[in-house]
């Protein structure tokens, strides 16, 4: 904020000291002012003059935020303040199962929110993908695009899909389909699409298609509510051509387009689940937004409670 309107447009702030000099010469007094300036000895570039600033103490520091340095040769020291932020969720997040395993992709946030839930995250590396290693989690879960940039997930689809047979819980989140390049990645146990469809407003109303489905109800009950605050779109790459064994709990749509049933598909196999979804968790989720941290445990949990 400036108080003073004649500061606007000045290419440096004022000085945060100044010393007044007067001086006479033959008879006349003369006052002048120069900013205090701090003086250290460079071994290579000399004498260097640098502004004085003042800096608050640590907490008072911590007020304003983070103190920045520019410097450059052919500019003074400039030092400023810039406010930090942080997002705060309010609201009750209730989990079931401890250890997640991540497989990383293109790179998101999500691993982070998950260990703020809660949950102990692990990184799976390609050597880690063997069904011995992967019993050990309750869920895994892909990073955002990990199928379009690990070949090798396709040539481990067998073990990822023998880990969700025997009770595992296996989470894709969305991957892209391109016109410069189809996906041609194979995704979990059964078939199915993943278009470009997509839906925008973040406020446009959803649809619970299967109120009484695991996914909106243990451990946390979903309402609509849960679907307020979203932020940049709802869902994006949502699954299409389904095969007969996939349920669709969500609808999605924007105004004026169709309805969407893709963006969170679910699927039994053996003893364990298959999920796929579109929805921007990697948005959401460092934004604080308590209804995606609450819908996440739930599809986490998916193996947990089915009934």
């Amino acid at each position: 904020n400036i108080t003073d309107q004649r500061l606007i447009g000045k290419p440096e702030s004022d000085p945060a000291f100044t010393a007044v000099f007067n001086v006479n010469i033959n008879g006349q007094d003369i006052s002048y002012t120069r900013p205090v300036l701090y003086k250290n000895t460079d071994p290579v570039k000399g004498e260097i003059y640098h502004p004085f600033i003042v800096v608050p103490k640590p907490l008072e520091a911590a007020k304003y935020g983070t103190l920045r340095h520019i410097n450059y040769d052919h500019i003074p020291d400039i030092y400023y303040y810039n406010t930090d932020t942080a997002a705060v969720s309010i609201g009750e997040v209730k989990i079931d199962g401890k250890k997640i395993g991540y497989i990383e992709g293109a790179g998101d946030k999500v691993p982070a929110a998950l260990t703020l839930m809660g949950y102990d995250v692990t990184f799976i590396k390609e050597k880690d993908i063997n069904t011995a290693y992967l019993k050990q989690f309750d869920a895994i879960i892909t990073g955002v695009r990990a199928y379009n940039v690990h070949q090798y997930l396709t040539e481990k689809n067998a073990v990822l899909n023998e880990y969700i047979s025997n009770g595992g819980n296996l989470i894709v989140q969305y991957n892209t389909n391109s016109y410069a390049g189809p996906n041609t990645a194979t995704i979990g146990p059964y078939p199915f699409y993943i278009s470009r469809d997509r839906v925008t407003d973040e406020t446009s109303p959803v649809k619970m298609l299967l109120p009484e489905h695991p996914v909106f109800n243990y451990p946390n009950k979903i309402t609509s509510a849960d679907f307020d605050n979203w932020v940049q779109e709802r869902g994006i790459y949502s699954a299409t051509q389904l095969d007969s064994k996939f349920v669709t709990p969500l609808a999605l749509k924007d105004p004026g387009e169709e309805e969407q049933k893709g963006s969170l598909i679910i699927a039994d196999y053996g003893k364990g689940k298959f999920v796929y979804t579109g929805l921007v968790f990697f948005r959401e989720l460092p934004a604080g937004v308590t209804g995606a941290y609450r819908l996440l445990a739930n599809i986490i949990a998916l193996n947990k409670n089915s009934k």
